[in-house]
């Protein structure tokens, strides 16, 4: 969850002010506070998705009077301005506390009622520029290189001024084989983060983070029913879809090194998913030319499958909304009067920009995984 003052959890809870406010930078910017075109917002949405290779995306209807891009240089043109989203709570009228939702580079404007009606902005994050910025050339990575050395290089050349950040020092590992990216840029860095266990994005604040997904255990924000609660409607279901009780990573490569793979498998005999129990063995098999040994093979095998257990039961639901959620987050949701709470981990968010709509989100129910190996 994004870094939020207690205050803004226990106002959300609550009927509140809310505010949002959009941005349009014709530089790139990173951080919380860009400098650029405010423009008035009249509709529209971010949805986030912790499964999607581009994370978020906005959808903001915008006043069209005058704004219609004429010109190249003119603020609303698709040739690599960004918009900057923010929504969040006024105390009063001079105490507002924002959360960023990320910066959108705008894909195109629309505009029905021409010349001077309401104009549509598509936007997706940061990493439609890594995946739309395939390789001329193939580039050659030689051993003892840092993995900070090749996204330095990699997502440097489509933006030389970005952030990145690992939450760890996985970023200083070296390469022991000499790698060649060919086309596939995104594919490439993917590859690399997959085989560490870890997932990647462009964040609120403009920064590609490479990091390791949250504790399941640990909820980080109640969703239920009643006084003080959030929960506007609820629904779910239960699914096989998209469950796998374990992971084969395997290490791929044309040298002398010995081919590595680690397997993991969910081992908890009273885990619905249970590797040898009546769900029966669903399998997942990664490859990566960075698992270079059986260790770091079995270390990536157990991240993933942690990744993909829990109990086959969604729950979707509107509530309130809290902007500083983000996906993979833990949350306590409790269904109804008298049911228990459930620990799920949210999946998807689609937050409004204005105040007439709800929160929606989809989870999937995290419960007790032990992971080992068959």
């Amino acid at each position: 969850m994004r870094a939020v003052s207690a205050a803004f959890l226990r106002t959300v809870h609550g009927s509140h002010a809310m505010v949002a406010r959009a941005t349009v930078c014709d530089v790139f910017q990173t951080g919380t506070q860009p400098d650029g075109l405010r423009v008035p917002i009249l509709g529209g949405d971010v949805k986030i998705n912790g499964t999607a290779e581009i994370r978020s995306t906005l959808d903001l209807t915008t006043d069209g009077n005058g704004m219609w891009p004429a010109l190249a240089a003119d603020p609303l043109t698709p040739y690599g301005n960004e918009v900057y989203v923010e929504r969040g709570v006024a105390y009063s009228d001079d105490l507002v506390e924002y959360v960023g939702l990320g910066y959108f580079r705008i894909q195109g404007p629309d505009q029905d009622d021409a010349p001077d009606g309401p104009i549509r902005l598509e936007g997706r994050d940061r990493m439609a520029g890594i995946i739309d910025g395939r390789l001329l050339a193939p580039v050659q990575f030689l051993t003892g290189a840092t993995l900070s050395s090749v996204f330095s290089r990699l997502v440097g050349e489509v933006y030389p001024a970005a952030v990145i950040e690992f939450d760890d020092g996985s970023g200083a590992n070296v390469l022991v084989r000499s790698v060649i990216a060919d086309e596939d840029r995104f594919g490439f860095l993917d590859n690399i983060v997959k085989s560490l266990g870890k997932v990647w994005y462009w964040d609120h604040r403009g920064v590609l983070v490479i990091r390791d997904i949250p504790n399941p255990g640990e909820p980080v924000f109640e969703v239920s029913a009643g006084e003080g609660g959030v929960l506007l409607e609820l629904s779910r279901s239960l699914t096989r879809t998209g469950v796998y009780n374990a992971v084969v990573a395997r290490g791929e490569g044309q040298d002398s090194l010995a081919p590595a793979r680690g397997v993991a498998v969910d081992s908890n005999p009273n885990s619905p998913t249970y590797f040898y129990g009546r769900f029966g063995p669903v399998p997942r098999f990664f490859s990566s030319q960075f698992l270079t040994s059986d260790a770091q093979a079995l270390e990536a095998a157990s991240a993933m499958v942690r990744r993909y257990l829990g109990l086959p039961y969604n729950v979707e639901f509107k509530v309130s909304p809290n902007p500083a959620l983000e996906p993979f987050d833990p949350v306590a949701v409790r269904t109804g009067l008298g049911e228990r709470l459930e620990t799920h981990v949210i999946e998807t968010l689609t937050v409004p920009l204005v105040a007439s709509e709800p929160m929606t989100a989809t989870t999937r129910e995290q419960t007790l995984v032990l992971v080992g190996s068959p």
